[in-house]
C-alpha cells in the first residue's frame, strides 16, 4: 500500500481532485496559482489552464463541462477549453478575505461547497448549497476553513470538516436536508488537521491530515482504524478513481525543503470509493 509519487506538480497548493470516469482523468486544482488541471495517468500527461480568480474546487456537470466555485461565486464552462461563465449569485462579492474552498456534489445534483477565511482571524467562512437552477443557499458559519465535504454513498450521512478546529462534523441527512450535526473525531493538537476527504462504500470516511503527513480512514463510528504515510507533510485531499474505484489519488501542498511536495500522489485500496455525481 506504500503510496507512489504518479505525478510531480510541485504545486503550491495542490487540491480538490476529482476522478472523471468517462475520460479516464484527475482533474484537480491548484488554487494558489488559479489552476484547473487534468491528469492522465495512462499516459503521463497533465494539462492545465489559468482563470483570473482562483478555482477552490469544482464539480462535473451532467449536461457536460464543469461548475466552478472560485474566488467570489460560481461559473460554468461547456468544455476543457471554453471561457467561464458566472451561474448563480456571487455571494462572497465584496468580501476579500474569503473565498469559495472545498465542496461536493450530493445525490439529488445540488453542490455543497464551504468557504474559507484566508486570514484565519473573523470566523465568518461557512457551508453553503448551490441549487441547480443557481440558488445558493446559506447553511451555516462561525468557521475559518470549511473543507473535507462528502456524501456516503446512499446519501444518508454526510461529513465535512473546519479544518483549524482538529475536528471533523458528521450529520444525518433526512429528507435531503442536514440534521443531527456532531462531532465524527478530534484530533489531538499537533498530530494534523483533517483537510479534504471522501468516503468508500462501506461508508467508512478517509481524510487527508495537513501537516499530518498521512491520511486516514475512520470507521462509521469515527474511530480511525487505518493510516498511511505520505512522504510529504502536507497532504490536501483524497479522492478514489480507477475504472474500478480502488485506486487512491492525494494532492499535496508545497513545502520548503520536502522534495516530493506539491505532488500527486496514488495507493491501492480494498474498498471502492464513492462515485462523482454530476451537478444538475
Amino acid at each position: 500500500m506504500a503510496p507512489e509519487l504518479i505525478l510531480s506538480a510541485k504545486a503550491e497548493l495542490g487540491e480538490g481532485p476529482r476522478w472523471h470516469r468517462a475520460e479516464r482523468r484527475l482533474y484537480w486544482v491548484d488554487i494558489a496559482r488559479r489552476e484547473l488541471h487534468r491528469f492522465d495517468p495512462a499516459t503521463g500527461t497533465d494539462e492545465n489552464r489559468v482563470f483570473d480568480q482562483p478555482v477552490g474546487c469544482f464539480a462535473f456537470r451532467k449536461a457536460g463541462g464543469l461548475l466552478l466555485a472560485m474566488k467570489d461565486g460560481f461559473a460554468t464552462i461547456d468544455a476543457w477549453d471554453a471561457s467561464p461563465v458566472p451561474f448563480g449569485d456571487a455571494v462572497l462579492a465584496g468580501k476579500p478575505d474569503y473565498r469559495f474552498n472545498d465542496g461536493r456534489t450530493d445525490p439529488w445534483g445540488r453542490f455543497w461547497v464551504g468557504s474559507v477565511d484566508t486570514t484565519k482571524q473573523t470566523g465568518e467562512a461557512a457551508l453553503y448549497r448551490i441549487d441547480r437552477d443557481g440558488r445558493v443557499t446559506w447553511i451555516e458559519g462561525e468557521m475559518l476553513t470549511c473543507n473535507g465535504a462528502a456524501f456516503t454513498i446512499d446519501g444518508s450521512r454526510f461529513a465535512h470538516a473546519n479544518t483549524p478546529s482538529h475536528a471533523l462534523r458528521i450529520y444525518d441527512v433526512e429528507n435531503r436536508k442536514l440534521t443531527n450535526r456532531r462531532t465524527f473525531h478530534q484530533w489531538p493538537i499537533g498530530e494534523g488537521r483533517p483537510d479534504g476527504g471522501s468516503f468508500d462504500e462501506a461508508g467508512f470516511y478517509w481524510t487527508a491530515l495537513f501537516d499530518g503527513g498521512r491520511v486516514a480512514r475512520l470507521s462509521p463510528d469515527g474511530d480511525v482504524v487505518e493510516e498511511v504515510a505520505l512522504p510529504v507533510s502536507r497532504p490536501t485531499m483524497i479522492v478514489f478513481g480507477g475504472d474500478d474505484r480502488r485506486t487512491a489519488f492525494v494532492t499535496s501542498a508545497r513545502v520548503d525543503g520536502e522534495r516530493q511536495s506539491g505532488g500527486i500522489f496514488s495507493f491501492a485500496v480494498d474498498v471502492p470509493g464513492v462515485p462523482e455525481w454530476p451537478f444538475g
